[in-house]
């Protein structure tokens, strides 16, 4: 596992952004971890988070030419990225979406760049995929190719069907998901620990209900 993703999980823990402990999801399935990306709430957590994005962008090795944020989190996570990636020496444009189209001043429902070349999108974590798909329509519609998706958890949990939510984008529109850690790389982080081995054990239960086999 690469240095930035145990940073990032550790980080993620220390901003209490990931959580242990029951919690029921939106699907209802009663999961023994939680992540809320929402909880970046201060300036220094989100230059930090926009640090991972940018390691986890460049390590990936995907070729890109400009940043999509969807409304509303992806909003600022692509701007952050934008910014971090800048000051790796990687300076691209940036845009995103409104979720209600102006009609005076700056018309549309794009703020940003203008929607060209390889664009990569940026979001925090994928669940039904509904944001993913809508910037796909956006991003196509303006004559630009997605080159794919980076998130900062791949939760590796099954969706409506024996794919992961990840997968299931990756499959249905061809292209790659990049995420900063995936739930493989939390359970090596928490086998490392011996404080944490009762998580540990509860996320392995959860997985052999839920999981998806782990990625190549």
């Amino acid at each position: 596992m690469a240095d930035f993703r145990k940073d990032f999980i550790a980080f993620c823990i220390e901003q209490g952004v990931l959580k242990f402990g029951p919690h029921v999801t939106k699907s209802g399935r009663t999961t023994p971890y939680f992540f809320n990306a929402g909880l970046f709430n201060t300036g220094a957590a989100l230059e930090r988070l926009a640090q991972f994005y940018a390691k986890a962008i460049l390590a990936s090795g995907l070729k890109f030419d400009m940043l999509f944020g969807p409304a509303y989190k992806g909003i600022v996570l692509a701007a952050g990225a934008a910014m971090a990636l800048a000051r790796e020496g990687r300076n691209v444009p940036f845009a995103f979406n409104r979720k209600e189209a102006k009609n005076h001043g700056e018309r549309g429902d794009l703020v940003g760049a203008p929607l060209a070349g390889r664009v990569l999108i940026v979001d925090d974590v994928l669940t039904a995929g509904t944001a993913v798909r809508e910037s796909f329509d956006i991003i196509e519609g303006c004559g630009a190719i997605v080159a794919g998706v980076v998130i900062s958890l791949d939760r590796m949990e099954r969706g409506q069907g024996d794919l992961s939510a990840v997968r299931e984008i990756e499959k249905r529109h061809g292209i790659p998901v990049v995420s900063i850690a995936s739930l493989d790389d939390l359970m090596i982080w928490l086998g490392d620990r011996a404080e944490f081995r009762q998580n540990l054990d509860a996320i392995r239960e959860y997985r052999q209900l839920y999981g998806v086999a782990h990625h190549a």
